[in-house]
């Protein structure tokens, strides 16, 4: 742990050397404004598509115009204008090994501990989600904002790297897939021939590989130029590419989280830990390696930078549409797709402004490290405060495994009151002060990666004996006198079935996660022991190490301190409320008039046919039985017949339907839900 000991040796070699003085290649203050703005567009979409202003149907719409038209257009055109005379063909190939490095990595990984049933496919999709980089919706802007005024040649590189995927890598991942398919239902004869058909055919049927292909052709027939008569067309296409892209992102994760098991966490994390931490680090390192030619030159370290960042480029949305053609994997790519999206942006914002940082004196480093430890411990401490609060207010403290993350949030609580009050002791000339400080800080930090290897070990083996994970130490059972008491017990038994899952997977990310920190900190230590000079990848560790060891409580509060019963669900009902009744005070005759029109045609001409296909007699008790029906069975048979053309949209006539008391749940405590709950007709009576 080198963080709290900086001095000068750690930001220069151990001969005693200064760093160089370069000045920095990058517009660094253009970073936060480019993410602003990608990421606002990315808001703005899924705020459309969470609200159903844009159907999922709409949004399949706009994915089609940008992946067949608009970006298709984008890259014939550079591939058009684009000068090979000033390719610097090393970083080229650098991004080229890097990607078949990890590919092949991924993909044997994936063989050797899959299993045999679906092995082929996972490492082909697996292999595609930790190579297939956002380049141009996302990336492209961030390099823009980067390199617009020191590089612009930079720019064509994206263009230029981008087919690896595309025409190199991604058909060997459909190759393992379509074995994968072949293997599970088609005839042995005539498999490799059919298996290269349709490999080959999905190559050729994609546009962009196509409009590359035509682009590279139309340059060398038309001089590096684009007709008049074409130019404005294309122009209007390509310009059209970049907010559609970044909006129609914003759909696709709408949903995508709750598709998140406990049984997809560890594939999940270690596919992004593949696509953000391994693939920059080898891009980098192979640029050092193949360009060593202009090692002395400026530019080489701009490559090699350049390279790093465009490792970090999250995934493409247009692998999870590969993983619903083959049915395979949706929700880990669906998943890792959004988790790694949002994580990309600060590792992005970070790793910019770091690589400016190896230019500077090391004094300023040492300042800038401890000033860094500083306030996020002053940040994660607030987060502690409020997390602990939530776990006492909420009582959860006294159900297991929580009982073992309260004492988890105590000690990352002290770590940072141990950081804090580092900063002010190590200035003063009081030995007995710094080493009771000392021994607070190491000692809960430490401390911190205990206790997630005991709640961790709990959790496995509770959820291998399939033991509720929030029983309580005083537990009753307390009988349910309703009529309907079997069916709300099921109601209950699977509410809880959720809630065990959900709380298992936060526990196993949580523990997951600081392990990565873990290692990370051995990482640290071993590097600045069998290195001579650490280099300045040492440098981004430390800072990666300060912010894992002393931002812990930011994890704490995304997992654990927006409880849904005490914060989230009084919050949702208190805004609903004012939603609607602002909405009346506006547009209550019109809300009314929708929900008797909507009402008034479900049962004249759909109730009946609802009633055939959905409806069943289920025992409530044990001489009674109802006629009831699951929210979720209503929303698919809305979307089945065209009375919807969404979930969300589904959602909404589900509910109309209960607003105006054609429907209602069995224990009027629900409203309407895409969920195991049950409901009945209102006009349906108790048969005994």
């Amino acid at each position: 742990m080198g963080d709290l000991s900086v001095n000068n040796s750690i930001f220069s070699s151990r001969d005693g050397s200064d760093p160089p003085s370069v000045p920095p290649c990058m517009s660094v203050d253009k970073v936060l404004p480019a993410l602003l703005e990608c990421f606002g567009i990315i808001l703005c979409g899924y705020v459309a598509g969470r609200t159903n202003i844009i159907p999922a149907t709409q949004a399949k719409g706009l994915g089609s115009f940008v992946s067949k038209f608009a970006l298709p257009a984008l890259l014939f055109k550079n591939m058009v204008l684009l000068d090979f005379g000033d390719v610097i063909w090393p970083f080229f190939f650098s991004i080229l090994v890097a990607k078949v490095t990890v590919f092949f990595f991924v993909c044997v990984l994936t063989l050797l501990v899959a299993d045999r049933e679906s092995r082929f496919s996972k490492a082909g999709l697996f292999s595609i989600f930790a190579t297939q980089s956002n380049d141009f919706a996302l990336g492209f802007p961030i390099v823009e904002a980067l390199y617009r005024n020191t590089h612009p040649e930079y720019l064509q590189y994206i263009y230029l790297v981008a087919p690896v995927s595309l025409m190199v890598l991604n058909p060997l991942g459909f190759a393992l897939c379509e074995v994968q398919k072949r293997r599970t239902g088609e005839p042995q004869q005539q498999r490799k021939l059919r298996v290269l058909g349709s490999v080959l055919l999905q190559v050729v049927k994609n546009p962009i590989v196509f409009m590359v292909v035509i682009g590279v052709i139309s340059h060398f027939l038309l001089g590096q130029k684009i007709p008049p008569f074409m130019e404005e067309f294309l122009d209007g296409l390509a310009n059209s590419f970049g907010g559609a892209a970044l909006f129609y992102l914003g759909l696709t994760m709408v949903g995508q989280l709750k598709k998140l098991t406990r049984s997809t966490v560890v594939a999940l994390i270690l596919l992004i830990t593949a696509k953000l931490l391994v693939m920059p680090l080898i891009c980098r390192g192979m640029v050092e390696v193949l360009d060593r030619g202009s090692r002395s030159s400026m530019n080489h370290t701009s490559l090699s930078n350049y390279a790093f960042l465009y490792g970090v480029f999250p995934t493409a949305p247009s692998v999870a549409i590969y993983a619903s053609h083959y049915n395979m994997e949706l929700e880990v790519v669906t998943s890792g797709m959004v988790i790694g999206t949002f994580l990309s942006a600060p590792i992005m914002y970070v790793s910019a402004w770091l690589l400016t940082i190896p230019w500077m004196d090391s004094d300023p480093l040492a300042s800038a490290l401890q000033h860094v430890s500083f306030n996020i411990s002053i940040i994660s401490l607030l987060a502690l405060v409020w997390s602990v609060a939530v776990m006492l207010l909420s009582r959860k403290f006294h159900r297991i495994p929580h009982i073992f993350t309260i004492n988890l949030f105590v000690a990352q609580l002290l770590a940072c009151v141990g950081m804090i009050a580092w900063i002010f002791m190590a200035e003063q000339d009081n030995f007995l002060g710094q080493v009771l400080t000392f021994t607070l800080l190491y000692g809960s930090l430490y401390s911190t990666f205990i206790w997630p290897g005991e709640s961790f070990e709990f959790v496995c083996s509770i959820t291998s004996d399939s033991t509720p994970l929030n029983t309580t130490w005083s537990t009753q059972h307390q009988q349910c006198a309703s009529t309907s008491c079997l069916l709300v017990e099921d109601e209950q038994k699977e509410t809880d079935r959720q809630n065990t899952d959900i709380q298992s997977t936060r526990h196993v990310l949580v523990c997951l996660l600081l392990t990565v920190s873990l290692l990370a900190n051995l990482s640290s230590c071993l590097w600045w022991l069998f290195n001579k000079d650490p280099g300045r990848l040492y440098l981004e560790l430390q800072f990666f190490c300060v912010v894992a060891n002393f931002g812990q409580g930011l994890i704490s509060f995304a997992f654990f301190g927006l409880d849904k019963h005490l914060i989230i669900s009084p919050f949702k009902k208190r805004l609903v409320s004012l939603w609607q009744g602002w909405g009346q005070e506006v547009t209550g005759s019109a809300a009314s008039e929708e929900i008797r029109l909507t009402c008034t045609q479900f049962l004249t001409y759909h109730k009946e046919q609802c009633v055939r296909d959905i409806v069943h007699k289920k025992r409530c008790g044990e001489r009674s039985t109802t006629e009831t029906f699951l929210g979720s069975d209503l929303v698919r048979w809305l979307q089945s017949v065209g009375l919807s053309s969404g979930p969300g949209d589904a959602l909404a006539y589900g509910s109309r339907l209960l607003e105006g008391g054609v429907i209602q749940h069995i224990t009027l405590q629900h409203s309407f839900q895409d969920q195991a709950l049950h409901y009945r007709f209102t006009n349906n009576q108790m048969r005994k």
